[in-house]
């Protein structure tokens, strides 16, 4: 069983480490696997760019690069809060984007759409998205405190299913009553990571590093919350604290990546599916896992947004929701047969 693991370890960072290479070499203009080490190895170790175009070059460092990262650290920060979710709710149908972040950002984007609010540049768009995305978590979490004090998981997704259709209600709303906006709004309603930039890229990075290491260190919590309150209380866990705690965690992560990246669905949900299935329940080694999943799966999701339809480009929530809606289905199915989230 540990060989089988450490195989798919292996495996899964090869994959990833090919979906990244893939995805900055491919497009409308293809960049040899060569040339993208000779443009690495300048812009680490100032070596020669011999035979290697200039426009290459421009196009790896300031458009692909930033955009593939990007990609990667969103599927990442998503899976690695979707895997959070599922465990504290006892849900394998529960994410951040059942839960409200999502729409909540959407509606602090659709304000600053409308409202063309520029306060922060180019920042403020990201700014309102994840202000909103927290708030929307924090007032999920109060209702459904007030509704049910031990935070039952079935009580925070029926409260966070309501708010996020209210809330897309409103931003509907004010999408239609800004027509000129209604095509920006919708478009970042379903994702993109088109003209993203390095700074972005930071950001998201330090926010997963530092969420997904409070993860880690919470992992006992974790792997105790999956088999239910009584016993997590038994095993002398403060489940009201702990489950507030990483819910309110897993906001900040999520509204980050969605902020920066608009709303896409379905990763948060697929990812920790597929990791659970090869690596088990043990959260210090599933939380990684289920990042390098996701970061994959959206990378590769944004190279066929990119592709299929070139020169047009497809919105890469689109691309998600195909593939997610039917796995949302199956599992929904299965779950009939075995509801644990423990194998």
């Amino acid at each position: 069983m540990k060989r089988a693991k450490h195989f798919g370890i292996v495996l899964t960072v090869i994959a990833a480490a090919a979906a990244i290479v893939l995805g900055v070499c491919a497009g409308s203009v293809f960049v040899p696997p060569a040339h993208l080490l000779k443009i690495f190895g300048n812009a680490l170790f100032g070596t020669k760019l011999e035979g290697v175009p200039d426009s290459s070059v421009s196009i790896i460092m300031t458009i692909r690069l930033p955009r593939v990262l990007l990609g990667f650290l969103t599927g990442a920060a998503l899976s690695v809060c979707g895997t959070a979710v599922q465990s504290v709710l006892m849900n394998p149908l529960a994410s951040p984007f059942t839960l409200g972040v999502s729409s909540g950002a959407s509606l602090g984007a659709g304000i600053v759409i409308a409202c063309e609010l520029t306060f922060l540049g180019s920042f403020t768009l990201p700014a309102a998205g994840l202000v909103f995305g927290i708030a929307a978590m924090f007032l999920m979490v109060a209702f459904a405190s007030r509704i049910d004090r031990t935070l039952r998981g079935s009580t925070i997704v029926l409260t966070g299913m309501v708010l996020s259709l209210f809330v897309n209600g409103i931003v509907s709303l004010m999408a239609n009553a800004k027509d000129e906006k209604y095509k920006q709004i919708m478009k970042w309603q379903t994702g993109s990571f088109s003209g993203r930039k390095w700074e972005y890229v930071i950001i998201l990075a330090v926010t997963l590093a530092v969420c997904l290491g409070y993860f880690l260190i919470k992992s006992r919590e974790l792997d105790l919350l999956t088999f239910g309150d009584e016993q997590s209380q038994s095993a002398g866990v403060s489940t009201r604290r702990e489950k507030t705690l990483i819910l309110l965690a897993t906001a900040v992560l999520s509204g980050t990546a969605v902020a920066f990246a608009g709303v896409i669905g379905f990763v948060d949900l697929i990812s920790p599916h597929i990791a659970r299935r090869i690596f088990g329940a043990e959260h210090k080694l599933l939380l990684p896992m289920s990042a390098l999943i996701g970061g994959t799966f959206m990378v590769l999701c944004d190279l066929a947004a990119r592709t299929v339809m070139a020169p047009n480009e497809l919105p890469v929530g689109v691309v998600t929701s195909l593939i997610g809606a039917p796995f949302f289905a199956w599992v929904f199915f299965r779950r009939s047969s075995s509801g644990s989230l423990r194998r």
